[in-house]
């Protein structure tokens, strides 16, 4: 059964930082790309960043540019999210997800994983 569990959220100051982790248990993250969603209060879920199976390669949105890096510890199955410089903007509850290709005889679907959420609070 695959699980996501994220951790490391909290309350922090405009201007702040934190780290969330994401970890995983079966799968090996090491087979698939991973993302951070973020849910604002009242509004709809929303990529944020995300990172490929080799961790070279990084996308994520516009408004963290410069702010926000994930990372990957394969030995650790376990996917890191850097936030700098928060903004209240940036409240919200931050979600795991990972993509699983399911092929069985009758063909091959995708199944998208999620982990429960960690609340980010930024403060102005």
């Amino acid at each position: 059964q695959v699980q996501l569990v994220e951790s490391g959220g909290g309350l922090v100051q405009a201007g702040g930082s934190l780290r969330l982790s994401c970890a995983a248990s079966g799968l090996s993250i090491a087979s698939y790309t991973m993302d951070w969603f973020r849910q604002a209060p009242g509004k709809e879920r929303e990529f944020v960043i995300g990172i490929s199976l080799s961790g070279d390669s990084t996308n994520y949105v516009d408004s963290v540019k410069g702010r926000f890096t994930i990372s990957r510890d394969n030995a650790k199955n376990t996917v890191y999210l850097q936030m700098n410089s928060l903004k209240p903007e940036d409240t919200g509850v931050y979600y795991c997800k990972t993509r699983v290709r399911i092929t069985t005889i009758e063909g091959s679907r995708d199944v998208d994983y999620w982990g429960q959420g960690t609340q980010v609070i930024v403060s102005s």
